[in-house]
């Protein structure tokens, strides 16, 4: 979905992931899943409030929940950079893939609104489990109306209902 508030930031984005490995870095439960929940309500949180997401970010509806297209590609620019790791590790019974930061990451591009927001999202989800998070995220209205495998519309955020609006209990400025 091509919107003109909403073009991709590859550094912010790049920032905006950092950021999240680095608050969830020590924390079990957090792999790839969870990440991918966290960037996506994180986005999709702020566009509500604001009319644009913080990355430019666009997210598909995979059988697991929201998935962030950039991913795969940024995860792989923070590693040659030496800022994060990936690893494969155990969760329970479940296989995980984990990213760990070895750095404190650069938050030129983020301002105290956009962190506000996505330090929100890390708080939410970052309890969950990929099982968890990937539940939670099938109840969200713009998940749930969009077709698999399609790019996620972000002004669905409009129609969301009460569990997982944001209009109510965030003030930023924009």
């Amino acid at each position: 979905m091509v919107d003109d508030n909403n073009v991709f930031d590859e550094q912010k984005f790049l920032q905006m992931l950092h950021y999240v490995i680095y608050k969830t870095s020590g924390l079990q439960n957090v792999g790839k899943v969870v990440l991918y929940k966290i960037m996506y309500f994180s986005d999709f949180d702020f566009y509500e409030l604001c009319d644009k997401s913080i990355s430019g970010e666009s997210y598909f509806k995979l059988p697991l929940g929201p998935a962030p297209s950039h991913f795969e590609t940024g995860i792989t620019k923070l590693q040659s950079k030496k800022k994060v790791k990936v690893i494969n590790t155990k969760y329970g019974s479940f296989n995980q893939i984990k990213a760990i930061s070895f750095s404190e990451p650069s938050l030129n591009l983020l301002n105290g609104d956009e962190l506000r927001i996505i330090d929100k999202a890390i708080q939410k989800l970052s309890s969950m489990s990929g099982s968890g998070a990937s539940a939670y995220s099938h109840e969200d209205i713009p998940w749930k109306a969009t077709e698999s495998g399609k790019e996620i519309d972000y002004e669905l955020v409009f129609y969301r209902d009460d569990k997982f609006s944001v209009k109510n209990g965030l003030e930023i400025s924009c």
